[in-house]
């Protein structure tokens, strides 16, 4: 990482972050970053890492987590369950781990949560949103993002309001994320009086979307709506774009929030138009103002959920500094009780993990394979 993240500018809000860290770095302490460094989501893996790494420069340079230094550890999960529970082990048995940022699938998610709860490790996630991940009662598990039951409503609602959708087609890549939210859109625009006239599920790594393109078709369908990740949504919106239904709007999630989309989608001109739910663009909050020019200035545009690892990150240092101990239980309580500035703003969680306060807002991609928060919303 960069040694400018070191300026001035960059540490005033660090150590108005750092929330009580010592002056004089002593030893190290271990934070885990995982996620899908490596396959058809590594975008958001590296998101995770760049912003956990530049969290951590900064968090250090205030003096560190509890008088130690942060070193951060990667575990590359690759968006599988399976992976997920083994990385888990590994940052907890052979890295010794006192917190974790991550995982990014909530499939991922759950099983590899259950692992740190165990050990009594605390894990923020920066991305995933699906309801399982803190209703099972873990206390040392937390979000830095909403819920697919908030994110849902938020899709259906604009999908009925103000893309007024008579006939609307779900579709989901059959895993817990793509399917929970797909799930949770579809039963807000039943609620709204607009029942889908298609549910159907697609598999990941699946390319060839033809005979559900002509299902698409058959239904008369105004609007899809595809609950899932880039790797599906794009070769998905091309294939409906070249077989005809260029008039159909397509609307998605934050599992596509990544540039990578116009890659996968084979062009900017097929994701032109594309809507996508997704938190408020922290890079426009002015918390985020001086990291986000450091982030520039280094070359990286901080896209998608790379201030959500950095806000993570900040928020397990404050729970350790608050509760004054490198133990995930007390941190935990401390962060139920303690609201925290952090990059994206003030955050607080309820007794379960989850932020009291969702900000999920849409954003649409134009023909330069760009997306934009939308500004007038009903």
């Amino acid at each position: 990482m960069s040694q400018t993240f070191y300026r001035k500018g960059f540490l005033a809000l660090a150590v108005a972050t750092a929330l009580g860290a010592s002056s004089i770095v002593q030893a190290d302490v271990k934070i885990g970053v995982a996620g899908p460094m490596t396959g058809a989501n590594a975008s958001f893996g590296q998101q995770y890492m760049k912003g956990a790494e530049a969290a951590a420069e900064a968090i250090n340079a205030a003096g560190g987590v509890n008088g130690e230094k942060i070193v951060v550890v990667a575990g590359d999960d690759a968006c599988e369950p399976k992976q997920a529970v083994a990385v888990a082990n590994r940052l907890v048995d052979q890295d010794k781990v006192i917190g974790v940022v991550g995982h990014f699938c909530s499939s991922s998610t759950v099983p590899a949560s259950e692992v740190y709860a165990d050990a009594g490790v605390l894990m923020i996630t920066p991305g995933s949103t699906n309801p399982t991940v803190t209703e099972r009662g873990l206390a040392a598990v937390f979000r830095m993002c909403g819920r697919d039951d908030q994110q849902g409503i938020v899709a259906g609602d604009y999908i009925v309001d103000v893309l007024k959708g008579k006939k609307v087609a779900v579709i989901n890549d059959k895993d817990t994320y793509g399917k929970g939210l797909a799930d949770a859109t579809a039963k807000q625009l039943t609620a709204r009086g607009v029942k889908p006239v298609l549910e159907e599920g697609l598999t990941r790594g699946e390319k060839d979307f033809s005979a559900l393109v002509t299902k698409i078709r058959s239904t008369g369908a105004d609007v899809v709506y595809f609950g899932g990740l880039h790797p599906e949504a794009g070769p998905l919106v091309r294939q409906m774009r070249e077989q005809g239904l260029k008039d159909v709007r397509f609307m998605s999630d934050d599992g596509i929030v990544t540039d990578e989309l116009v890659t996968t989608a084979g062009g900017a001109q097929y994701v032109d138009g594309v809507y996508m739910t997704f938190g408020a663009d922290p890079r426009m909050l002015p918390d985020s103002k001086a990291v986000v020019d450091q982030f520039r200035k280094s070359g990286y545009e901080p896209e998608g959920y790379t201030l959500y690892a950095y806000a993570s990150l900040q928020a397990l240092a404050a729970g350790f500094n608050g509760a004054k101990s490198n133990k995930g239980e007390e941190a935990a309580k401390w962060l139920k009780a303690n609201p925290v500035k952090t990059v994206m703003g003030e955050k607080a969680w309820d007794g379960k993990g989850d932020l009291k306060v969702s900000d999920y807002v849409v954003y649409q991609w134009n023909a330069e394979g760009k997306y934009k928060q939308l500004e007038q919303q009903k």
